[in-house]
């Protein structure tokens, strides 16, 4: 078992492309969700994917599990999917020693920016480049779980904008 310890920010400008690295598009489906649970299924690339099942709370830290499966079954699961189907574009942006993993997102929330810093413990504190705006960990809001079963958050979101106040 993992566990999954990071932080969420909104993107403020587009600094970071210029360091981006390794991108990879995902499709990514709920296929069972509580309120302190979920499976999902991503699609990378359109060649690879994998189950992921969160435990916890916490959206600061969580327990993770991830399997690889076959394209077949991802496939399938997606029919069964709660809600919409996520589509992102994760770009990889190293930055002092930390990994940031800044996602565009495509179709329902064209527009929105993302970035997370992902860490080894909860005493890491990474420096935050100029690029990050506003920290939204813990806003489920935010969350990918919720942005794809809440069909009311688009509209608080602001489906379309790029990084809406809120």
């Amino acid at each position: 078992m993992a566990k999954e310890i990071e932080r969420k920010f909104l993107v403020a400008d587009d600094g970071w492309k210029a360091a981006a690295g390794k991108t990879q598009s995902f499709l990514q489906a709920y296929i069972a969700t509580g309120d302190d649970r979920s499976i999902r299924v991503r699609i990378i690339d359109g060649a690879q994917a994998r189950l992921t099942i969160k435990l916890g709370r916490d959206l600061f830290v969580r327990d993770e599990f991830e399997y690889d499966i076959p394209l077949a079954d991802a496939e399938e699961l997606m029919r069964g999917a709660i809600g919409i189907v996520l589509e992102k574009t994760r770009h990889r942006v190293d930055y002092r020693g930390f990994t940031f993993e800044i996602d565009e997102f495509a179709g329902f929330y064209h527009g929105l920016v993302v970035a997370e810093v992902e860490m080894q413990s909860t005493d890491d504190r990474p420096d935050l480049p100029e690029w990050l705006g506003r920290e939204v960990t813990g806003d489920k809001r935010y969350s990918n779980m919720a942005m794809a079963i809440d069909e009311t958050l688009s509209t608080e979101l602001g489906h379309g904008l790029s990084n809406p106040p809120l």
